[in-house]
């Protein structure tokens, strides 16, 4: 598997040394990290992909699929499986789903340990500390636990959950290292950044919300919209719906899930996107009242993003959770992350040249 990944790995360093042959090493490792910062991405909706297609345990072990580098390898086992449940997780389509997803995520963790290899060799040269790729290097072991135990803990909810949102920080953390090398100050007042960053917390809210809802499966808890289940508050067992430490469908004490406890979890993520959305879309109001058409294009954007946000989550409820749906409404969140970190990050450089 180690050389399977390697191998794909090449494509886009080889890539990246033919584009840019004539620039320095300064040019390439940024190009290194926007591609990083791209992949990431991709790696961030096509693991929702995977949870979303129930291909989680496409691979009922880790790092390899029965203990083959591919499923390719594993043909015989997986044909056993899903003759004996042809609707199981295991089949041939999720076996792959589910491979191609730790192929990417352990090739995003290459190009990381290149990125930190080439910081350390360049450190007089390049406008980061090394200490950054680094630190996200030490990240990327970690989601990589994370995605070991949502294997072998067989989809424990809120390992999942954790494991979402820290492909959310590994964008962070990338978005800061790639704003380092190509630095575009925007001038906000304090009040407007301070806004920024409260959008921003709300938002991690809500998308743990949101990934608490994905990993329990309680999309179609509340059926229609905006009433839930033909009431304005059905009944709903919040106690037992965000008890943390429990295996998927099961209760503390080791019983069924309730359809209440899914209830509340629908509930409690559809009633705080009220708060977020209201804080959005605050922020993408004052942005357009700016006078300077760079600051206009940020609310443009922001104002775009958290309608397609609005469109695709009422659509999961209203249509019964489609695919395509439910992915856009992914990228969307995490395509909002980086948007209000990109702008932390550039109003901070503007605050930092004039200081």
């Amino acid at each position: 598997m180690a050389a399977t990944v390697l191998l794909i790995a090449l494509v886009p360093l080889a890539w990246i040394w033919l584009r840019r042959r004539g620039a320095d090493r300064r040019v390439r490792l940024a190009a290194l990290t926007a591609l990083t910062l791209f992949l990431t991405f991709d790696l961030v909706v096509f693991g929702a992909f995977t949870r979303l297609s129930d291909s989680g345990l496409g691979c009922p072990d880790w790092p390899g699929c029965y203990a083959q580098a591919s499923p390719i390898g594993a043909r015989a086992d997986i044909h056993e499986a899903q003759t004996a449940l042809p609707s199981g997780p295991v089949t041939w389509s999720k076996a792959w789903i589910e491979m191609i997803h730790r192929y990417l995520a352990a090739t995003v963790g290459l190009l990381i340990v290149v990125t930190v290899v080439a910081t350390w060799l360049e450190r007089r040269h390049t406008p980061i500390s090394p200490w950054w790729p680094t630190a996200t290097l030490v990240w990327v072991v970690v989601q990589g636990l994370f995605g070991k135990y949502t294997v072998t803990l067989k989809l424990y909810p809120a390992i999942v959950t954790l494991h979402l949102l820290g492909g959310l920080v590994l964008l962070v953390l990338l978005a800061r290292q790639r704003e380092a090398y190509r630095p575009r100050p925007l001038a906000l007042p304090a009040a407007l950044r301070a806004g920024v960053a409260m959008a921003l917390a709300l938002l991690w809210v809500q998308i743990a919300l949101g990934g608490w809802v994905s990993t329990n499966y309680a999309v179609l808890a509340c059926s229609g919209f905006p009433l839930c289940n033909g009431s304005v508050w059905p009944p709903a067992d919040f106690s037992a719906g965000f008890t943390l430490l429990r295996g998927l469908g099961v209760d503390a004490a080791g019983g069924p899930l309730s359809l209440d406890a899914l209830v509340a979890i629908h509930l409690a993520h559809r009633g705080f996107a009220v708060v977020a959305a209201m804080a959005l879309a605050g922020l993408a109001w004052a942005l357009l009242r700016r006078g300077d058409a760079a600051t206009r294009r940020w609310g443009r954007l922001l104002a775009l993003l958290l309608a397609a946000q609005l469109i695709t989550g009422l659509s999961n409820v209203v249509l019964d959770w489609p695919l395509p749906a439910a992915l856009i409404h992914t990228a969307g969140a995490a395509a909002l992350v980086l948007l209000l970190t990109l702008l932390w990050l550039r109003s901070g450089a503007r605050a930092a040249t004039r200081a």
